[in-house]
């Protein structure tokens, strides 16, 4: 056996063998031994050069050829005839005419000495060492692997000298083809005198077939020659073998003979007594499933007795309990062939029960008469059928109280309408309004659809509550138990009965009882049999009151109904949780549903144009009880409606369009007929100021009585300024505050009042601006001109409605919502379009002076009297300017005015004097156009409120270059 190992010591020609390394090229290593002539020149196979290397015996066998010397390469190369031996390779090759001469070196090669491989010699002479020490350890390969490759490559040469075809593996000489090449006829069926010469080729090709034969029959000696020692190896291994096998079944033998011993002596009693236990245990298992299988018997009965109290989910849970005991623990029983088909049957016969209890539970409650408290219809009847059908999966049943509740929206509120319009004699404003807002009564509809439908979200919640209370007292058994298998004892008994460990089958026989008395005490109807005082079912009849809690657990639902949750809800957390939404859904459609309908009658009243025909007051009235409306939906369902919301906003848009055009159209027409005079202020108009300075936007309640005695005032105060104005400010300031009161009373038209107002605004500016600076009055009123007096007032009434601009801006700030804010821009663009529309005007007053002194001074010559005719036109036109604007204009304003008009003077004069070179010399003219100048300045300052006026006459003199 020790030799059993060793292999053949003959090489092998495979691609990895350690004695082929690299291929040998015969060619150069190897003279080819000479073959016979080859007969078969149309074989198909090999290299066409191979088949006509050696010489034919048939056309060359007259011709002197290689083959024919019998003189060896050292004889030829020793001549004779030499007179001495060759001293080098040339003298040899080229004769005895060859003259050594001598190399001259050249001059672009160096010279190469030993120092030139110093370095080299110093880097290999350590690998050097390294490769001798290896030569050292791995000595060379002995004589006999030299003649083993010597042998093997004289094999392999003499085998290729048999053609290929002979080594295919699908050799057979009954395929024409093959036999054609091997034996060619064409050569024996020759006419004329070639017949010598076909009789000789088929001699030849005899041998060659032949000498074939003996090549394979001598490679195949030397290959058995060689395997010999492992031939008779094996033989030897084969004896010793046997020798051992023997030995090993005596062995075998003696050890069984012992194990039978053992067995007789030790293990049949307590084999016996194992046996009689599982026979105890089978017979207790055949009493109990026999219990059992009496329990089942009487479902049939238990579930009809259920279903006549509407006890669906008890009669459901005992249809699953038996199935499962079916599935389980009476799997094949013959006699219960039919009874799983049959609680199938009665379980889709409940559904449909369930179904048709549940529409008509939905019909009752939905058109039972409304209460103020919305108690629930029936609590624990409605309970009990959504449990029912949270069991069975019966999730459409939403979709069944949803078509209800819509049928019945629709009857109440159309009942409601037919109601209140059967109790009026005639229908005006008043009682439409009323009609619309029938929603009032909606609102309890609502509340008794929501608490029903708490209800059902809260049974719908305790399930999911119970499903993921179960899912986590799993995850913590499972800990526990792998804790606890962590630590049980791992011996385990090994002597073995009938496939059953000893210890299993103790544990098999303690706890196999309890298991199954527990599974029927718990699946048992409520009319079962108790349990026996037989001796052997009494440890089998005690019930797990463990188990019973475990199976389900206690819930209360906020009606005060306390509810049973079971295990085998089939629901998903994600169905409960979708099934939840849907019932909010469901709310929040019940919603939408009352303001469709609200809806649908207000655009029906909308169509005749009723609703434009309201007046602001009952417009706003409107739109207040339609938001409470809202607000109490929202409050209820917990979402807000946009149906209702979006028609409202859509009506507040027309009457806002229809509010701002009545207005704009009321200020087109003041404006049309305004006359640009200052008008007396009513004290109600004083009053509506005095509000707004109080912080309160909004239209003041009128004050009977005291409002009469009152007299008109000539101006206007606001915040101790006195504003003169014209009557159509003040109306527009009236129209102002009714867009601010609109904007409090109607919130969701905020961003519309407010472009309106701005329109308003900016129309009131242009229009002013045509009719005032443009002169559109002239032809609009049929004033003869337009004076400074009317110049002044209108800048006044401009900057009155600018001074009440960031008021309202404020306002509408207020109540604008943070995202835009950017609206507001519209009031900076209004206050630059007002100064800019002031400071036109105050331009356009001095233009008026300007002209004048143009017209004046350009006339102006420097002699007596003083003061001259010139300045007296000048003085007497400057005081007429102050007496029409200072009533109108405050003391600053104008002090600026006449500043600006002096500085236009000083200009004009300036440029008088320089066209008649009067200058400052202390002359006769100097001297007159100094009287001229103070007669002008002491009648400027005469004037009232331009006593300290800075005037700096010294400006109208040329400068000394």
């Amino acid at each position: 056996m020790a030799s059993s190992h060793s292999s053949s010591p003959v090489p092998q020609g495979s691609s990895n063998d350690v004695f082929f390394k690299k291929e040998v090229d015969p060619s150069k290593h190897i003279q080819p031994v000479p073959s016979l002539p080859d007969v078969c020149p149309k074989e198909p196979t090999g290299d066409s050069h191979s088949l006509y290397v050696a010489p034919s015996l048939v056309t060359d066998q007259h011709r002197w050829t290689v083959y024919h010397s019998k003189v060896n390469l050292p004889a030829a190369l020793n001549d004779p005839r030499l007179a001495k031996r060759e001293s080098d390779f040339f003298t040899k090759t080229w004769g005895l005419d060859f003259v050594d001469t001598e190399v001259i070196p050249s001059f672009y090669l160096p010279q190469i000495s030993k120092e030139h491989f110093t370095v080299y010699q110093q880097e290999i002479s350590q690998r050097e060492k390294i490769h001798e020490r290896c030569k050292n350890i791995c000595p060379p390969k002995d004589t006999f692997e030299r003649t083993l490759l010597h042998t093997h490559d004289k094999s392999r040469t003499d085998l290729e000298q048999v053609p290929k075809i002979f080594m295919k593996p699908d050799f057979a000489l009954d395929d024409s083809l093959t036999f054609n090449s091997v034996l060619p006829w064409s050569h024996f069926n020759t006419a004329g005198g070639k017949g010598n010469r076909d009789a000789a080729s088929s001699k030849l090709l005899q041998e060659k077939l032949s000498h074939y034969l003996d090549i394979v029959e001598v490679n195949i000696a030397h290959q058995i020659s060689l395997r010999s020692e492992a031939f008779f190896h094996a033989m030897t291994s084969q004896h010793e073998l046997q020798d051992y096998l023997k030995k090993t079944s005596q062995a075998v033998k003696m050890l069984r003979d012992k194990i039978a011993q053992i067995d007789k002596v030790m293990c049949e009693g307590s084999l016996h007594i194992l046996r009689l236990a599982l026979t105890r245990n089978n017979c207790v298992k055949v009493y109990n499933k026999l219990k059992l299988m009496a329990t089942v018997h009487q479902t049939q009965p238990t579930v009809q007795v259920l279903l006549s109290t509407s006890e669906f989910v008890g009669a459901l849970d005992l249809i699953a309990t038996t199935q499962e005991v079916l599935q389980q623990e009476l799997q094949g029983i013959h006699s219960f062939r039919h009874l799983g088909s049959q609680l199938c049957e009665l379980e889709k016969l409940i559904d449909k029960m369930m179904i048709a209890e549940f529409s008509t539970y939905s019909h009752s409650d939905l058109n039972r008469p409304l209460e103020d408290d919305c108690q629930v219809l029936e609590e624990e009847r409605l309970v009990s059928l959504v449990f029912g059908l949270l069991k069975q999966r019966k999730l459409n049943f939403l979709e069944i109280y949803g078509e209800k509740m819509i049928i019945t929206a629709k009857n109440i509120i159309k009942q409601c309408v037919i109601n209140k319009v059967s109790q009026i004699e005639e229908i005006d404003t008043d009682v439409v309004v009323n009609i619309l807002f029938w929603e009032l009564q909606v609102t309890d509809i609502l509340r008794s659809l929501k608490a029903t439908l708490n209800i059902i979200h809260s049974v719908v919640l305790s399930v999911l509550d119970k499903n993921q209370r179960t899912r986590e007292l799993e995850e913590i058994s499972q800990q526990k138990n792998a804790a606890k298998d962590n630590t049980l004892d791992t011996e385990v008994a090994y002597l073995i009965h009938e496939g059953m460990f000893i210890s299993d089958a103790f544990t098999e026989g303690e706890l196999t009882p309890v298991a199954v008395d527990t599974t029927s005490q718990r699946n048992a109807s409520p009319n079962s049999e108790p349990c026996s005082s037989d001796s052997v079912s009494e440890p089998e009849c005690t019930t797990d009151s463990s188990s019973s809690k475990e199976q389900t657990a206690s819930s209360a639902i906020p009606g005060g109904v306390d509810i049973l949750v079971s295990e085998d809800m089939r629901l998903t957390d994600s169905e409960l949780g979708k099934l939840a939404n849907n019932i909010q859904e469901l709310l929040y459609s019940a919603s939408d549903i009352c303001h469709d309908r609200a809806v649908k009658f207000l655009m029906s009243r909308a169509k005749d144009g009723f609703l434009e025909k309201l007046n602001s007051m009952e417009f706003i009235t409107l739109s207040r009880l339609m938001e409470t409306f809202i607000i109490d939906t929202e409050q209820i369902c917990g979402r807000k409606s946009m149906s209702l919301l979006g028609a409202l906003q859509s009506q507040a848009n027309k009457f806002v369009n229809r509010f701002h055009e009545e207005r704009k159209t009321k200020l087109s027409l003041l404006l049309d007929n305004e006359r640009w005079k200052q008008a007396d202020v009513p004290a109600e108009f004083q009053d509506l100021v005095d509000s707004i300075s109080d912080g309160k936007i909004a239209l003041p309640e009128k004050k009977s009585g005291a409002t009469e005695e009152r007299k008109p005032a000539e101006v206007l105060i606001v915040e101790g300024q006195q504003y003169a104005v014209v009557g159509t400010v003040l109306l527009l300031i009236r129209i102002i505050l009714e867009y601010c009161q609109c904007v409090d009373n109607i919130p969701s038209v905020t961003t519309d009042m407010l472009t309106r107002l701005s329109d308003l605004l900016k129309y009131f500016n242009s229009r002013s601006c045509q009719l005032v600076l443009g002169a559109g009055a002239l032809q609009v009123v049929g004033l003869k001109t337009i004076t400074t007096k009317n110049l002044a007032l209108s800048s006044r009434c401009l900057q009155l409605i600018v001074h009440y601009i960031p008021v309202i801006r404020a306002h509408f700030e207020a109540r604008l919502p943070p995202k835009q804010y950017s609206m507001l821009r519209h009031f900076d663009h209004i206050t630059k379009d007002y100064h800019d529309h002031i400071a036109e005007i105050s331009a356009k007053l001095v233009a008026i002076m300007d002209s004048l002194f143009d017209k004046l001074l350009s006339k102006y010559e420097v002699k007596a009297p003083v003061p001259s005719a010139c300045f007296r036109n000048i003085c007497k036109q400057m005081t007429k300017m102050h007496e029409a604007i200072f009533d109108l204009l405050p003391e600053e304003q104008t002090q600026m005015l006449f500043l600006r008009i002096n500085a236009s003077y000083k200009l004009h004069l300036k440029k008088q004097l320089s066209h008649l070179n009067v200058i400052n010399d202390g002359g006769p003219q100097n001297g007159l156009v100094t009287a001229d100048v103070a007669f002008y300045t002491g009648n400027l300052q005469a004037l009232k409120g331009l006593k300290d006026l800075d005037l700096n006459m010294a400006e109208i003199w040329e400068q000394k270059r």
